[in-house]
Order: structure tokens, then C-alpha cells, then sequence
């Protein structure tokens, strides 16, 4: 299934309480149920104002619909087409 990362604008999002960021979960898993098994949220990543998350749905359109939902900004949605790490830098020296 492809996977796809959220950039959620938030000011403030740092400064978020951890029952501010329980309830923000609670509320995205409460929409996920509805929605029904074809959209997982992954993780997310909170920075001071934005908040990134990594979901696995079968289009962008059913993302933008758990937002609507929710209530929640998706200012970004772009489809992940690969992933890189130091790992990778150690295979390609491995096979070159």
C-alpha cells in the first residue's frame, strides 16, 4: 500500500501539552475506525509549528478525508516513493 507524509500546519505544535497530544490521537484514531482498515497512521513527527505524519492509504483523497473529519489541517500530502537512511549509503558501498 503506498505511504504518504502529512505536513500539518499547527502553530504552536511544539508547545503541545501531552493530553493535548493524546487527545489529537485519540481524536485521529477515533476518525481511522470509521474509516475502516484501508488508511493506517503510522507516526507522526511534531516540530514547533507543523506537524508531519506518515500514513499508509490507497490514495491521497481518503488522507484528505480523515482531515475533514477530524478537523485537522492537511496542508501537504505527498506520496512516499522511496526511503533512504545510513543503511543505504552502507548496501550501495557493499554492491559498488
Amino acid at each position: 500500500m503506498p505511504r504518504y507524509v502529512i505536513e500539518r500546519e499547527l502553530p504552536g505544535a511544539g508547545n503541545l501539552s501531552q493530553q493535548d497530544l493524546q487527545a489529537i490521537s485519540q481524536k485521529s484514531c477515533g476518525v481511522l475506525d470509521t474509516l475502516g482498515p484501508k488508511i493506517q497512521w503510522v507516526e507522526s513527527y511534531v516540530t514547533d509549528d507543523k506537524i508531519y505524519c506518515i500514513y499508509q492509504a490507497p490514495n491521497k483523497e481518503i488522507i484528505q478525508q480523515h482531515a475533514e473529519m477530524g478537523g485537522f489541517p492537511a496542508n501537504r500530502i505527498e506520496e512516499i516513493r522511496n526511503v533512504i537512511s545510513p543503511v543505504t549509503a552502507e548496501t550501495e558501498a557493499a554492491t559498488v
